[in-house]
C-alpha cells in the first residue's frame, strides 16, 4: 500500500503530537487557566504582540537566504526577498526594531537596515555562483543574523521562552569547545622535558607560599569584653574576624558576640570607653595594656591568601608530575582525565549552585565588583563545564573508533598531527558522535529548568510565579510540560535531519 506523501518523513512522536496539536490549541483557546498559564510562562510581556510579525519578517529573510545559499535553490531566496520587501513596504518590523534598537537610532534604521538587508542578499546572491566570497559573505551575514535574532534580541512576546532556549544553546556551544580542549589535553604525549618543567613549577609555587607564610605577621588585640558588641578596626584580617565572630579563640563566651566595623582604633576606643562597644579588635601596639583580653599574631589577607593558593597550587602540580611520572603519561592528561571523572561524579544542580552563588561571590569580591556576571551567565557556565565532562568522552570515543590506519597513511603522507586531525580523524569521528551528542543537546535543553534555582526566569521560575500567584495546579504545571515537549521533539527532529544528511553524505 502506498503511503501518504510526505508523511512518512515525519518522526513518528512528532506525527502522533501533530494529530493531537489541534486539541491542545482548543484547550489553551479555550480553557482561561491554560490560556493565562501559557501567556504567563512563555514570557509575553503586554503590547508585545505587534513585535512578532517583525520577528517572524526578519526570520523568513535571514533563514530564507541562508536555506538557499546551502541547497542551491532560488525560490527559497525568493521567499527571503519577499520577506525584505515586505519590512521595507510595509510598518509590520518597526515595532521588532523599536524594541531592540535605541530611541535615537530606531527612526533612522527602521527604514534603512531592511533595505540595506534586502539589498546585500540580492547582490551577495548575484554573485554568489561565481565567486567564493560571495558565497562565504551570504553565509556570515545571514547566519550572523538569524544568530543575533534568536540569540540576542529582545523577544517581548517570549521572553520566557527566550531565556530557556538561549541559555541551553550557548551552554551546549561552550560545553562543546571545552569538551575538545579537555580530549586536546588527554591526548598529549609526555616528551622528555613535560615532568622537569612540572617539577620545577611545583617547586617554584611552593617557594612562593613559604615565602609568604614566612612574612611579618600582625599583632592584634581584643581589649575590653566580648559579652557585648565588639568592634573590629578596617583592615583586620579576616582570620581574626572570624574567630571573634564564631568564638574560636580561647575563654571565649559561649554565645556568638555581635560584631560592628569601626574606621579606626582611635574611634574603636572611645566607643568603647562611651559603652558603645564592650570590646574593641585592633593593633596591638594601640591597644592599652591593662585592657587587652586577647592577642594574637597573624598574617595580612593578601599574603595569606597567595600563600593558601600557592600551596594548593604546588602540591597540584607535584602530584600531577608523581601520577606523569608513575603512568609515563603527561601531567596535563591526567589533569584532564581527573577534572572529567570529578565533575561527572557532581550533580547539576549542586554544580550550578556552587558556580552561580560561592564561586561568583569569590569572583567579585577578590576583583572589588569588577567582575560581577548576571545570574544567567553563571548559569550557562556552570551548565557547559558540567556538560563538557560527558561530551569529552563521547568525543574521545569518536576519536578512538576512527581506525589507526587511517591515521597512519595520513602521517605516511606527510600530514602533521594538526592536519591528520583536522582532515581525517575529527570529519569521521563527527559523524560517529551525532547521535550521542544530539542526546546531550536535548538533554541540556531540558536541565535549563534547574536554572530557576538561581532566580533566573526562565519557563519553570515562570511557571512557579504564576503558581504562587493563582493558586493553580494542573494548569501550569500540563502547559510546562508541554512546552517542553515541543521544544525536545524539535531538537530531536533538527539532530535526526543532521544524522540523516551525513549519513547520505558518507554513502
Amino acid at each position: 500500500m502506498k503511503r501518504l506523501p510526505r508523511l512518512d518523513a515525519l518522526r513518528p512522536a512528532n506525527f502522533l503530537l501533530l494529530l493531537a496539536f489541534p486539541f491542545l490549541v482548543w484547550l489553551f483557546l479555550s480553557s482561561t487557566d491554560y490560556s493565562r498559564s501559557f501567556a504567563a510562562i512563555i514570557g509575553v510581556e503586554r503590547g508585545s504582540a505587534n513585535q512578532l510579525p517583525g520577528f517572524l519578517l526578519f526570520a523568513t529573510l535571514f533563514a530564507g537566504a541562508l536555506a538557499a545559499t546551502l541547497t542551491g535553490r532560488q525560490s527559497l531566496f525568493l521567499v527571503s526577498l519577499a520577506a525584505g520587501l515586505t519590512l521595507t513596504v510595509t510598518p509590520l518590523g518597526q515595532p521588532f526594531l523599536a524594541a531592540n534598537l535605541a530611541e535615537s537610532a530606531t527612526s533612522t534604521l527602521s527604514r534603512g537596515l531592511p533595505i540595506a538587508l534586502t539589498l546585500a542578499n540580492a547582490l551577495l546572491f548575484a554573485l554568489s555562483r561565481k565567486y567564493r566570497v560571495a558565497r562565504r559573505g551570504l553565509l556570515a551575514l545571514n547566519g550572523a543574523g538569524l544568530a543575533g535574532l534568536f540569540l540576542f534580541a529582545h523577544l517581548g512576546f517570549a521572553t520566557g521562552l527566550a531565556v530557556a532556549v538561549r541559555a541551553g544553546v550557548t551552554a551546549y556551544i561552550l560545553a562543546s569547545i571545552l569538551a575538545l580542549f579537555w580530549v586536546g589535553l588527554m591526548q598529549l604525549r609526555l616528551s622528555r622535558r613535560s615532568l622537569p618543567i612540572f617539577l620545577a613549577l611545583a617547586v617554584a609555587a611552593l617557594a612562593l607560599s613559604g615565602s609568604q607564610f614566612l612574612q611579618p605577621h600582625i599583632p592584634v588585640a581584643l581589649i575590653g569584653d566580648a559579652s557585648g558588641t565588639v568592634g573590629i578596626t578596617v583592615g583586620t584580617p579576616a582570620q581574626v574576624v572570624d574567630a571573634i565572630r564564631h568564638g574560636s579563640w580561647p575563654d571565649a563566651p559561649e554565645t556568638d558576640p555581635k560584631i560592628r566595623t569601626v574606621l579606626t582604633a582611635e574611634e574603636g576606643i572611645a566607643q568603647l570607653q562611651s559603652g558603645k562597644l564592650s570590646g574593641v579588635v585592633l593593633p596591638t601596639p594601640l591597644a592599652p595594656p591593662a585592657l587587652i583580653l586577647w592577642q594574637t599574631e597573624v598574617l595580612p589577607d593578601a599574603q595569606a591568601n597567595l600563600g593558601i593558593t600557592a600551596l594548593v597550587l604546588g602540591i597540584a602540580l607535584l602530584l600531577l608530575t608523581t601520577c606523569g611520572w608513575i603512568y609515563r603519561r603527561h601531567p596535563l592528561s591526567i589533569a584532564a582525565e581527573f577534572l572529567i571523572d570529578t565533575l561527572r561524579g557532581i550533580p547539576m544542580l549542586v554544580i550550578i549552585l556552587y558556580i552561580g552563588l560561592p564561586l561568583a561571590g569569590v569572583l567579585k569580591s577578590s576583583t572589588n565588583g569588577f567582575l560581577d556576571p548576571p545570574n544567567l551567565l553563571r548559569g550557562i557556565t556552570a551548565m557547559a563545564i558540567a556538560y563538557s565532562a560527558y561530551m569529552a568522552e563521547i568525543f574521545r570515543a569518536g576519536i578512538n573508533a576512527v581506525p589507526t590506519g587511517q591515521v597512519e597513511a595520513a602521517r605516511s603522507l606527510g600530514l602533521t598531527r594538526w592536519q591528520t586531525a583536522r582532515h581525517v580523524i575529527l570529519p569521521q569521528a563527527f559523524r560517529i558522535v551525532i547521535p550521542p551528542m544530539g542526546n546531550e543537546f536535548i538533554a541540556i535543553l531540558k536541565d535549563t529548568s534547574l536554572l530557576s534555582v538561581l532566580s533566573i526566569r526562565d519557563l519553570t521560575q515562570r511557571m512557579r510565579e504564576f503558581q504562587s500567584a493563582t493558586f493553580l495546579t494542573f494548569a501550569p504545571y500540563n502547559t510546562v510540560a508541554i512546552i517542553y515537549v515541543f521544544l525536545t521533539l524539535i531538537a530531536a527532529s533538527l539532530v535526526a535531519r543532521v544524522e540523516h544528511r551525513f549519513r547520505n553524505h558518507q554513502r
